[in-house]
Parts: C-alpha cells; structure tokens; sequence
C-alpha cells in the first residue's frame, strides 16, 4: 500500500478543539526527567556491532575489513543517548567469550572450528568460556575482563542497571573455560562418557561414535566456501555429545544448533526427571521459601555449575539476566537458581525468553521468573495488524488473555532474532509501526524492550555473511547503517541522521521517557476498543483506544493503524470511568497530547463523555488530565 506520513492536524470539531504537530514530534522532548515513577525499559544492544564506525559490509568480511565494536566505544556520551530514551536496563548481548573465526592464540585462547561456528564473528549464543568476555570487544584482549568491569561502572555511573545473557540449555562444541576461578571444574570434564546419561553428566552422549560435521547446502558453507585451514569437514568429538537443540544424531542437520551441544539438568532421555519436584503449592510461595526448599537437596551437577556462573557475574556488578530459551530447561531448575539469585540481590531482573504460552504462568510462580517474552501473543498479534492478516478486534482478547500475569511479559517490537521494522519483510517503512509502538509501550504495566538502531529505523537489509537480511547479523562483522549515522563518529548525538530519522528518534524520546515517568503507566488499564467498535460510528477495526490511570494522572490513549485514512469519531468513555475519575458534573475538561504537543477537551454533558477526534493515519495521541484534577 501507499504510505502517508502523518501530518499537521488543525481541527475544531463540535465539543473538541485539537491543534497537534506531526506524528514525529519536536526535535527534542519537553518531558522532564523525573524520579522513574513509571514502567522498566530495557535497551538490547548487541555490543559487537554498537560502536562499530566501520562502513565496508564486506559479505564474511574479517574484523580488519568490517571493523568491529568494544567495550569502551559505550562511552559517556553514548550511555546518555541511551538513557534519553527512559531506559532503566541496558542488556549488553554477545558479552560472554564465544566460538569466533579470528587468532588469539597470543592470549592463551585456541582457535574455533569454522565447521562447528556460524559466521565468522561466530554465534553469541554458543559460549566458549562462561567465566571470560569476548576478545572481540576489548581493546586490549589480555585485559578484557577489566573493561568489561569498566563498561559495567560507567553504566551504573548513568544511572543504568546492566543485563547479561546466560545461556542454560548449551554451550559451544569447543567449551573449554580460561578464565573459571580456582576450583572449577569445566562442564564435561568429569562426565562418564561410556553412557548416554547419568545424573551428574553435564552433557548427553551417544556411546562409541564419533561426531560428524553437517552436510552443508551449496552457499551456505562454513565461511561461505572460503579456505580456512580448519574448515576441513571435520571436528574431533568422541563420543559424539547430542546437540544444544536436542538432536541425538551423530551428525546434526545444518538446521539444527550444530554448533552446540545440549546441558543435561538431570532429565533422562525418555523425559523423566532425576531431580525433586516442588510441592504441590510452591507456585504461590516467595522465593525465601523456594531457596529453603532446595538449600537441603542433592542436585544434579550442571545446576550447581550454573548457579556459581551467576554468582560470579553478580559478583562482577551485573544486575540481571536474559536467559536465552528458558522453555528448554525444566522449572524446577529455575525455581533453584532464582531463588538462590534473589537472596544474593533481591532487585536482579531477571528475564527470559520463553514461547509457549502453556508455560507462562508455571515459569513465573514456580520458576519465579520476573519477565518474560511476550512474543507468541502481542508482538505476533501486532505484526498481524500492520501487514493487514489482522485488525485491532483481535486485541482486547489477546490483552485479557494475560491480564493475570501482565505485569511479567516484556512488550517489543524488534530484538535479535526478529526481523526490523523497517525491513520490508516486516513493515517496509519505522513509521508504519508507530501506533503499534505506542500501545505495545502504554499497554497494562508490561515492561518495554527496545533493539539498538529501533529508535532511528534500521532496516537490516546488509548481507554480512550467515543468514539473511531483515535481521541485522549475530554472526558475523558488520556496520549497522542507520545506528552509525545516530553515532555521528563517536559523538553520539544524531548529528548524521536524515531528518526522518531524526524525527523518529525525537519520537521514541517522547513516547519512551513518558512511560518511563509516567505514574499512570504502572495504574489501572480499561480497554475503551469494543464499547466504541459497538456504538460509536466512525470507530473502526483500525483503532484502538484505551484508559491508564493512577490517584494523580489519567490518560486516554488512541492509536489510528490505518494508512492512508484519516479518522474522525467521538470518543466514547464509559460513564463510570467518568465518574470515578472525578468527573461528575457537566463542562469541559482540558487534555494535552503528550505525543504531539496538541490538546483535547473532554466534554461531561448528561452522564455522557465524549472526546471528539481526528486522527491522521498512523498517528496516535496520549491525552493526559492535568495532574490532580
């Protein structure tokens, strides 16, 4: 379809006088930064591409010829930028010492396999050594955990809380840890490798046969075909381990996590469990009572090695976790480890990406998991609206449908492993995503992850190597266009950007910082949608209007979906809202749009509230109360 930007709005129309800006907003926001009395932010940035000025994108370019971020290009300035978008967590991905195609072998570390690593840069989530950082991100690699301890203090020093990814279901094929304190045993070190499973075996074995190197379709071989003295066919693994995805073959698929292999957290093959079960009731306990139940247990190995790799990351100054396909590891684990966290400190976040809509509610009580990925509802859900498989009726169930847990399901529109907005296998252009952008941020008190380069419209449309364009590359080095641009050579401060790009960025500011300070934002929620669908002509399925609300702020919010058509109607509130927001005699009552800077007027005559509006396509407005009314 044909795109509109949204314009300038000048209307005055019966009770409502609205005069607003464009959807982009000002340059700057005026919204003041106050104490954080709204919703956690959460900012990905995958810390090898950040501060990569490089602009080449050779396809399977080496890091010379790319170029490749460190530690220390998260510079003051570029700490702020990102805290000017109301972000309370910063989740540094790729930190941990992963497989990578380069030579470091002046600092002790051996060289990883191109057969069993995808890329060249090599998959952040195949981790080589759970105690060290990667070479790749450090300026002088024989001090990378120092400036990795340095990145963790400058961020703190912003005011900002720091996430690290830990992968529970697999490490890499070539796992061998340099940097394990005195006293750790690597995983697999003490396996009995004669037997499939046992308990306290780390991994999973297939007895008496060798691994074997995937069979690779033409194009997509290791370094996309380039010669590479290890790059043979061939990588010594006997016994063969079964695969991070659960694959028992002795030679994985190329579709499957080759790279990997599986942890073994005392479940045997047939899926039965080696380890107690929480008591029936557990789920409604604190995480007190869960770390007592298991203080007294004898466990499986793997769980205690990873609940001392977390220490040891706290110990650091981390201050939370992303753990990568949670589901894959039973819930008990989870209760254990949590629970240890939270009595070591209690305010870690800790946040994981689980898909099975099944499991949410046993990993967040039992697993006590603090959030999880909202993907298979809203984000899937969203993304149907804006390529037109879906309309916005489809909302106010799919919101219900969580309404018990909300508070634990992290809201996003992009991260790693889904495609840009911007791309066109997603939406084609950032701004068509807006008004998803501003219900997937003001939703319930659902926190909001943003993907570095989201807020200036990355597309992901380079071919850096392993696998396709609409995803910027995990796997390999390469320049982030768009975010470059946002990084003006290190000042970190906008200057390069197009001008659309910098109006969507001065956008995201605004949305952002206000749900960041917003009260309301972490107050009651009433959907306004299917009272308006049912009675209000002109509320279309391209709409969605809801209420927020604390003691001393009350919000309406409305976002039009559509295009290319503009939308004119009056906006129903239910009565009782009316009235239990204060407003019980006839008059006006003023409203400002947060978004753009213009007004509303909400008119209370004869029990009835009605805001009359006009919204251009793709915009959306916040009208916000004056606060104590």
């Amino acid at each position: 379809m044909r795109f509109i930007k949204p314009t300038l709005i000048a209307a005055s129309l019966l009770t409502i006088a609205v005069t607003g800006t464009s959807c982009a907003g000002p340059e700057t926001s005026p919204i003041p930064e106050t104490e954080r009395a709204g919703k956690p932010v959460v900012y990905q940035v995958f810390s090898r591409l950040f501060g990569n000025q490089n602009t080449t994108n050779k396809p399977w370019g080496t890091a010379a010829e790319n170029g490749v971020g460190k530690f220390a290009d998260f510079t003051d300035e570029a700490l702020e930028g990102i805290r000017r978008l109301g972000v309370s967590h910063v989740w540094y991905t790729g930190v941990l010492h992963h497989g990578v195609i380069r030579d470091y072998t002046a600092y002790g570390i051996s060289n990883d396999d191109p057969d069993v690593i995808k890329g060249r840069a090599g998959s952040p989530y195949a981790v080589k050594d759970y105690y060290g950082v990667s070479p790749d991100l450090a300026t002088d690699p024989a001090k990378r955990m120092d400036e990795f301890r340095a990145l963790i203090d400058r961020t703190h020093k912003h005011g900002l809380k720091v996430i690290i990814d830990i992968i529970p279901n697999h490490v890499a094929r070539g796992y061998t840890s340099l940097g394990k304190p005195d006293g750790v045993v690597d995983f697999g070190a003490a396996d009995d490798t004669s037997v499939e499973y046992a308990r306290d075996n780390n991994f999973y074995y297939v007895p008496g046969q060798a691994f074997e190197v995937p069979d690779f379709k033409a194009g997509h071989e290791p370094l996309g075909g380039e010669a590479h003295p290890l790059a043979d066919g061939q990588f010594t693994e006997v016994p063969a381990k079964w695969t991070g995805n659960g694959a028992r073959s002795v030679k994985p698929s190329a579709d499957d996590w080759y790279e990997t292999v599986k942890l073994n957290y005392g479940v045997r093959p047939d899926g039965s469990h080696d380890f107690p079960s929480l008591p029936e009731g557990y789920e409604a306990l604190d995480v007190r009572a869960h770390a007592t139940f298991w203080a007294d247990k004898d466990l499986p190995d793997t769980w205690m090695k990873m609940r001392d790799i977390a220490f040891f990351w706290l110990d650091q100054g981390v201050d939370g976790f992303r753990y990568d396909v949670a589901e894959l590891v039973p819930v008990e684990f989870w209760s254990f480890l949590n629970s240890a966290i939270k009595m070591r400190n209690p305010d870690a976040f800790l946040l994981a990406e689980v898909y099975n809509p099944k499991l949410y509610r046993d990993y967040v009580h039992k697993g006590k998991m603090d959030v999880l990925y909202d993907k298979v509802g809203l984000y899937d859900l969203l993304k149907a609206i804006l390529q037109g498989r879906e309309t916005t009726d489809a909302l106010p169930r799919e919101i219900a449908s969580l309404s018990d847990i909300e508070a634990h399901m992290m809201h996003f529109l992009e991260n790693h492993d889904e495609q840009r907005i911007a791309s066109p296998e997603f939406a084609g252009n950032p701004w068509r995503a807006m008004p998803a952008m501003v219900v997937s941020a003001t939703l319930r008190t659902s926190p909001t992850m943003l993907y570095f380069g989201q807020a200036v419209g990355e597309d992901g449309s380079e071919d850096a190597g392993f696998g396709d364009p609409s995803r910027t590359s995990i796997f390999d080095y390469v320049g982030v266009p768009a975010h470059q641009r946002w990084m003006n050579g290190g000042k970190f401060d906008g200057g390069a950007l197009t001008e659309d790009e910098a109006k969507l960025r001065a956008y995201y500011e605004r949305l952002m910082r206000f749900t960041a300070g917003s009260p309301a934002m972490m107050g009651d929620y009433r959907e306004l949608h299917s009272v308006n669908r049912q009675h209000v002509p002109g509320y279309t399925d391209q709409l969605f209007a809801f209420a927020r609300w604390s003691e001393d702020e009350k919000l309406v919010v409305v976002s039009n979906f559509a295009e290319n058509e503009t939308a004119t109607f009056p906006l129903r509130l239910p009565t009782k809202l009316a009235i239990d927001w204060g407003f019980t005699n006839n008059g006006s009552y003023p409203l400002s749009d947060v978004l753009g800077g213009g007004n509303a007027t909400l008119v209370i005559e004869d029990g009835q509230a009605i805001i009359e509006l006009t919204l251009e396509p793709l915009q959306s407005m916040i009208l916000q109360l004056p606060r104590g009314e």
